[in-house]
């Protein structure tokens, strides 16, 4: 039996579930992947240290968005949890003086269930969502070697943020089929053939390596997930884009391992 693949994807907000081409793409996504067993989701928007598990039971979602309409407030995803994800995670990760915590109550956040909605709509494979327990690169990058053991029994590790991500200078983006702006363009050129080139270290150093970096990620929580994901898949071919082009400006480029 073959590793399961690893992903990296930019998950989007709310209102993706209104993009055709982009929901599409994500179901065509996984339709071409071995379905999973259970899925392990690192998300850009749960950073807590140290590294803390969510909830193995179905509680709910985690609404981490402000000023949409109220009907993306009553949207539910009931996947079931997966308390054995959680001990194998436990097991791997524990060392002296280094614990992993747990967070019973707390639901999956948007970067979680919304792309898994349009990837698993039928919510019948077991998630569990992690915590970031840091922002640097190195830190994340070894997190993902050490799961990396879970894609032999069948576990999806998906890194969910965003590639390029910076809402304040998009104000003068009209809509979706306006041309990104500069950074965001220059940024995503960058990443991709520092991608297709396997060149890990320059993506590991990025913030000084890639133009516009700063532009592109002002707070590095959305391009940090992919530093899980590349550990997770460190012994793969480089990683091949399965998504690419823009939502409102941002970069949507997501990527496969695997």
């Amino acid at each position: 039996m073959s590793a399961t693949p690893v992903l990296y994807l930019s998950h989007g907000a709310p209102p993706l579930a209104d993009d055709a081409t982009w929901t599409r793409q994500l179901a065509d996504w996984s339709a071409g992947l071995p379905k999973p067993k259970a899925i392990l989701v690192i998300s850009a928007h749960w950073e807590e240290a140290p590294l803390t598990l969510g909830a193995t039971t179905r509680v709910p979602l985690v609404y981490d968005f402000w000023g949409f309409p109220e009907r993306y407030y009553r949207v539910t995803y009931p996947a079931p949890g997966a308390p054995e994800l959680a001990a194998k995670v436990r097991k791997l990760l524990h060392s002296p003086g280094t614990g992993v915590h747990e967070a019973p109550d707390r639901g999956l956040d948007h970067g979680a269930y919304v792309p898994l909605m349009e990837m698993y709509p039928d919510a019948d494979v077991p998630v569990l969502q992690v915590s970031m327990p840091s922002l640097d690169p190195h830190e994340l990058f070894e997190l993902g070697r050490k799961l990396k053991p879970l894609r032999d029994e069948g576990v999806l590790i998906v890194g969910s943020g965003f590639f390029t991500h910076n809402l304040s200078a998009l104000r003068q983006v009209g809509g979706t089929d306006g041309q990104p702006p500069l950074w965001s363009a220059e940024f995503d050129q960058w990443g991709a053939e520092r991608l297709h080139a396997g060149d890990v270290d320059a993506l590991l150093d990025f913030q000084r390596k890639a133009p516009a970096a700063g532009l592109a990620h002002p707070r590095i929580e959305h391009f940090a997930p992919l530093f899980v994901t590349l550990g997770a898949g460190v012994d793969d071919a480089a990683p091949r884009t399965v998504i690419d082009g823009y939502w409102y400006g941002l970069a949507k480029r997501s990527v496969q391992l695997g």
